[in-house]
């Protein structure tokens, strides 16, 4: 694709792609994928899997299926559509989810490996 700028902005917006790609290969060498995100916020949560997959609006449930959203979406870049799929919501609401994990992670300092 072509990217409209000066040579400078260019190189950091591919720098920045290049970086992305590589934490989504390297995270998926180490074996993550949305099941074991899973599996690392339930830790965090204290919560059992199960639980973040079930649908429900309990702020523990939310925020848990939020981090999740979150994770898969900006660290292993799985589609919003996939993940609409699995929790049963729709692509909104996931979108929403990822907005409220990025914040949860921000206030929080969560780290997806620990």
């Amino acid at each position: 694709e072509r990217i409209l700028g000066d040579a400078d902005f260019v190189e950091s917006i591919l720098s920045q792609a290049d970086e992305n790609l590589n934490r989504h290969y390297q995270l998926k060498a180490l074996g993550y994928d949305v099941h074991r995100v899973v599996e690392r916020v339930a830790e965090i949560y204290q919560m059992s899997t199960d639980e973040i997959y079930l649908p429900g609006r309990q702020s523990r449930k939310v925020k848990a299926k939020s981090l999740v959203c979150f994770w898969a979406v900006r660290e292993l870049g799985l589609p919003l559509s996939e993940l609409a799929r699995i929790f049963e919501m729709s692509i909104p609401g996931i979108s929403y989810a990822v907005k409220r994990g990025e914040q949860l992670v921000r206030d929080n300092v969560f780290k997806l490996i620990a």
